[in-house]
């Protein structure tokens, strides 16, 4: 309930005082006077903006409009009886006949005040309510013909009203009680009302709710439902009333525990003190004396003392203190200026990478580039190298190599799934946890600067996303001309990175910004021969299994033979991840045999292989010995290397229907479109008659069709089987192929070549036609990977066919 007493603009207490005529309370005789009175017919309208006016209550009004102000004042020197209607939207300054509500209140003007401010107060009292008809004057002040408000004046006199009106006493009287803004005398006039009418109106005119509200039970025409109506409200009054006080009993018991616990702090601050200082000042003092032994220029210097001079300032209880502190820490055990010695004996350094890895001679050497110019110039940037290829050949490892190689501290962060730009530029201190990024914290944790920084998995960073683009964050991180200055958002520092050697991982380039591709120095790594698999187990794999199980190499042996029966049946991937997996669970069950003290042969054999390991999942890929026409063998890149493949084409009696299977992506169903078309159109050619293609249904398969399949590559390869199957001609034996074609009859180049000539020498393939824009991919390709391999390079279509077709057809050709 409001205060009723109490109003900002007069107190009711000293109006009574001043003149007697103001009477708050209405005696029951008052109230049949009141509603026996006649409604005049056309009644001087007051809108109200923020106020309901109930019959029999007394309230002030400050009235500010001119026509308000004119209204009151000639109202109140005649027969002082108005209208008072609330506006619809208590917004509108200068509302019209629409804005007010429809039901209103008779009023009569009891006493106006002139305010200090210049507004005039005027005290009203309600009679009796009406109904707006309509408007009949707009100046100098409304005026409109009214209508009865049809009341129901006969209340019922049994038990239920009674004790309605009983809980409406009772409730504001404890409203009243529990409320600390509302005087203790207002329960007099609760208390002396014996009206139930005039208690309802009295009670709604004070209820804490909006005027909206309000003027919804002027409106009501039923007293019972008003009183109900009133009751609700008050209850949620009172509760709202008693959680108010229970939230404040709560807060002031909270206050006396933090007071309790500051005393208790004072005193023992005293204590420490006494006993040698507290432990805040042992944490600067140590703090103070780390910053000393830090090479540190003059503005980080000014930095460390401001900062620290602030975490002196604040209170160790205050949130913000913990911040400040983590923050002085990371200033003082970041390497600024720090760095390791780099050993830069060549010939050391290239022992060591070709003890830990075989084969990756491009990155090999790179690293002795490097190091041969920074023996020379002891200044030079770190270069910014990403390694490409598939999984498993080497790539993360080869980050600790070459750290081992350089002497320098190893740190690897994995990129993956990381979606957070704030992972690395770190969060700024004023939030609550607020840290460095990954970058700041690893080479805290370091303590050197130039440390070999493996970023690994940096295809995986997701793009851009509601927390920012990691990979906009590492453009910075990757660019020598920008990382001599990299902002975290922790340290508000610029830090220098330019002698960090970063490390950059990837699986493939196309899920990697371009910006980003464009600042590392990349370098592929393709999978590994089988003769590479079987040095890279005998030198790497098997002591390093052996001693993880901790066995002694004189109690298993692996043949090479064993060896190359595990990389062909039993793995089939670029790298060598499954093959260390399969020969520790081999290492496994002979260690059984070593722990139980049975029996066993040392030199593993094809039964241990069959009986561990199971029937080989994988056989080698071997060219077929094409007997029949329409049959040629592709070459194809996949993400775990290279692999062939084979085209099948066949010819049925029909209407010229071309037909594809084996799983085809789109670009490999174009692929077979063109070489068909080209065929068509140079039947003259290859000695074809055209009615030929009118006549029979093609076919084209290509096996394993759970596998799907897709890319240019294959066209050559199409090509090949198509005509030879229209000329029943024999493709030459041996030979593989790859290549993109166009209805020019043009050889375009294709990716992949060197994981597609591996996949043909393990295949035995002796003769490849490539593109001849490929021979630069083939002039990068070691000797030993194309040794026993003829390369035929083309331009045209029909130089393909020349040199895969036997002149020959078959013994029993089809007859077309």
């Amino acid at each position: 309930m409001k205060n009723i007493f109490n109003n900002t603009s007069f107190q009711l207490t000293d109006l009574l005082e001043s003149d007697a005529e103001f009477i708050p309370l209405l005696s029951p005789e008052d109230e049949e006077q009141m509603n026996a009175e006649e409604l005049p017919e056309e009644l001087a309208i007051l809108p109200l903006r923020n106020a309901v006016l109930f019959p029999g209550v007394v309230i002030p009004i400050t009235v500010g409009r001119d026509k308000s102000i004119r209204l009151v004042k000639e109202a109140y020197r005649k027969e002082r009886i108005i209208g008072v209607v609330s506006q619809k939207n208590p917004g509108i300054e200068d509302p019209s006949f629409t804005d007010l509500n429809t039901v209103g209140t008779v009023a009569r003007i009891l006493k106006t005040l002139q305010m200090p401010d210049g507004n005039t107060t005027v005290i009203i009292q309600g009679m009796k309510r009406f109904r707006l008809l309509e408007m009949v004057q707009e100046t100098p002040y409304f005026k409109a013909r009214t209508g009865a408000f049809e009341e129901v004046i006969e209340l019922p006199k049994d038990r239920q009203f009674q004790a309605l009106i009983q809980s409406l006493k009772d409730l504001s009287l404890q409203i009243i009680q529990k409320s600390p803004h509302i005087p203790s005398e207002a329960s007099f006039a609760i208390k002396n009302i014996e009206s139930p009418v005039f208690l309802i109106n009295f009670v709604s005119s004070n209820l804490n709710i909006d005027v909206v509200e309000k003027q919804r039970l002027l409106e009501v025409k039923n007293m019972v439902e008003r009183a109900n109506t009133v009751l609700a409200a008050l209850t949620k009054e009172l509760q709202l009333l008693d959680l108010k006080n229970q939230i404040q009993n709560k807060v002031k018991i909270d206050l006396d525990k933090q007071q309790r616990d500051y005393f208790l702090n004072q005193q023992l601050k005293t204590i420490q003190e006494e006993l040698g200082g507290t432990p805040n000042e042992l944490d600067i003092r140590e703090l103070k004396a780390k910053a000393e032994k830090k090479k540190w220029s003059k503005q980080l210097k000014d930095v460390f003392e401001r900062e620290l001079t602030k975490l002196q300032r604040m209170n160790p209880q205050a949130a913000e203190y913990g911040i400040q502190h983590n923050y002085l820490e990371y200033l003082v055990e970041l390497p600024w200026n720090e760095y390791t010695t780099d050993n830069l004996d060549l010939k050391n350094a290239q022992k060591v990478l070709d003890n830990d890895h075989f084969g990756l001679d491009k990155v090999k050497e790179r690293i002795i580039e490097y190091l041969a110019i920074l023996k020379i110039k002891q200044d030079m940037k770190s270069p910014i190298l990403c390694l490409v290829g598939p999984p498993g050949v080497g790539k993360t490892s080869l980050g600790k190599s070459i750290a081992s190689a350089l002497n320098r501290k190893y740190i690897r962060m994995s990129l993956g799934g990381l979606r957070d730009e704030a992972e690395l530029r770190g969060h700024r201190k004023t939030y609550i946890g607020a840290m460095p990024g990954r970058i700041i914290q690893n080479l805290r944790k370091a303590k050197s600067s130039n440390p070999v920084y493996v970023l690994d998995e940096i295809d995986k960073v997701s793009g851009n996303t509601i927390n920012g683009d990691p990979q906009a964050a590492l453009l910075e991180v990757l660019d020598p001309e920008q990382n001599t200055s990299f902002y975290d958002n922790f340290l508000e520092l610029e830090y220098d990175l330019s002698r960090v050697m970063f490390i950059a991982t990837a699986n493939t380039l196309s899920s990697v910004h371009p910006a980003l591709r464009d600042r590392m120095e990349v370098i592929d790594l393709s999978g590994y021969l089988i003769e590479e698999k079987i040095e890279i187990a005998k030198k790497h794999l098997i002591p390093k299994q052996m001693k993880e199980h901790g066995l002694k190499s004189k109690q298993i042996s692996f043949s090479k033979k064993i060896t190359e029966d595990i990389i062909e049946h039993y793995t089939r991937e670029a790298g060598v991840r499954t093959l260390e997996r399969q020969l520790a669970r081999i290492i496994r069950n002979k260690a059984k045999f070593i722990a139980m003290d049975e029996a066993y042969n040392v030199k593993v054999s094809k039964e241990d292989l069959e009986k561990v390991l199971g029937i080989g999942r994988f056989q080698r890929e071997k060219v077929m010995q094409h007997d029949v026409p329409g049959v040629a063998t592709g070459l194809a890149w996949t993400p775990v290397g290279g692999e062939i493949l084979f085209i099948e084409v066949s010819l049925s009696r029909g209407k010229g229907n071309l037909k594809l299977t084996g799983n085809l992506g789109d670009v490999m169903k174009e692929s077979a479109s063109i070489a068909y078309e080209f065929i068509k159109s140079h039947a003259s050619d290859f000695d074809i008659d055209p009615e030929v293609f009118d006549k029979w249904n093609v076919h084209i398969h290509v096996p394993e069709g759970a596998t799907p399949k897709d890319g240019p590559s294959a066209g050559i390869t199409m090509l090949t089987a198509l005509t030879s199957a229209f000329t029943q001609r024999i493709v030459r034996s041996k030979l593989a192929m790859t290549g993109e074609i166009t209805l020019r009859g043009k050889v375009l180049p294709v990716g992949g070549i060197k994981e597609k000539i591996l996949a043909a020498k393990r295949s035995s393939i002796t003769d490849i036609i490539l593109s001849e824009e490929n021979r630069k991919d083939f002039n990068e390709i070691p000797e030993e990977y194309i040794k026993g391999i003829e390369f035929h390079f083309v331009k045209q279509m029909t130089e393909v066919l020349n040199l895969a077709l036997l002149d020959q057809k078959i013994k029993h050709p089809l007859v077309l």
